[in-house]
């Protein structure tokens, strides 16, 4: 793991722990990453490609990402630093924490939205209808620490050496026209069975549901008609519930499915007999 750059952020579905498994999975020879739904970064920070797109409809998100890349990597760690102090911002300090992010809903600097998931619950980012941030603070648990700041120093030498591009885009909006059979698209949407508050359509951003996925699942088609290669991370079943559509379509167009050891699967790797309440985690690719 070493060797992977671990997001700053703890996003919610982040692919940090399985990056050697997904990874071993990409096509090496990559011109362009998409990282269509980037959340986290976790996967896209990564790449070697000779460009990387970020994108996801999360327009907070995607400025903190370009302010920073845009700034000195000493000015950001002495931004932080600084609105810590102002704020006293801790591990029970809670209304410093409600006041920094009253602060920050007003002002919507993209600096202080890192900051403010420092001390979220569970490091959490959440919007409400009328995109102001209503995480709570995250009380005897969260807090800016020596591990956070040392994977955000590796984040932004990432962020500063590599060919990266931010893009704001609902998923169905993004402009594929301009890839080639070089490049890669990698997907991780919201999934489909499980439920999060990513996903329910209740932050002012666009939800997940059977439309969005038939969409997603269109669009893949396309793409694949064009040679261009893709891989879709997703789970089959959870919890006693079952993605029928995304099993059809990949059975239905003999796409490869891999499966994906996680902690939360119980059963043996090669098996094809899952216990009922299993997680199936998989990556489906067109190579």
């Amino acid at each position: 793991m070493d060797d992977f750059i671990k997001s700053p952020l703890n996003y919610i579905g982040g692919k940090y722990k399985i990056l050697p498994q997904i990874f071993d999975l990409f096509p090496k020879d990559v011109d362009c990453f998409v990282d269509l739904f980037a959340g986290g970064a976790n996967v896209g920070i990564n790449s070697k490609a000779n460009k990387i797109v970020l994108n996801d409809n999360l327009v907070h998100l995607v400025d903190m990402y370009e302010t920073l890349a845009e700034l000195p990597k000493e000015a950001v760690l002495d931004h932080i630093d600084g609105t810590i102090a102002k704020f006293n911002l801790s591990l029970t300090n809670t209304e410093g924490y409600n006041q920094f992010r009253q602060h920050y809903n007003y002002l919507r600097n993209p600096l202080d939205l890192l900051i403010l998931t420092f001390f979220s619950f569970n490091h959490q980012i959440r919007f409400n209808n009328g995109h102001l941030f209503n995480t709570p603070f995250g009380k005897n648990r969260s807090r800016y620490n020596a591990s956070i700041k040392r994977n955000l120093v590796r984040f932004l030498n990432a962020l500063h050496s590599k060919n990266i591009e931010f893009q704001k885009n609902e998923f169905d909006k993004f402009d594929f026209s301009t890839l080639t059979s070089k490049d890669f698209v990698y997907c991780d949407p919201p999934y489909l069975i499980t439920v999060g508050s990513y996903n329910d359509g209740k932050r002012g951003f666009t939800g997940w549901g059977e439309h969005q996925e038939e969409q997603l699942l269109k669009i893949l088609d396309e793409v694949n008609s064009r040679n261009i290669r893709f891989a879709l991370s997703n789970v089959l079943t959870h919890k006693g519930a079952c993605n029928r559509l995304l099993i059809e379509w990949a059975n239905k167009k003999k796409f490869n499915v891999h499966e994906i050891k996680n902690n939360f699967i119980n059963s043996n790797y090669h098996t094809s007999v899952h216990r009922k309440n299993d997680t199936r985690e998989v990556l489906i690719t067109n190579y």
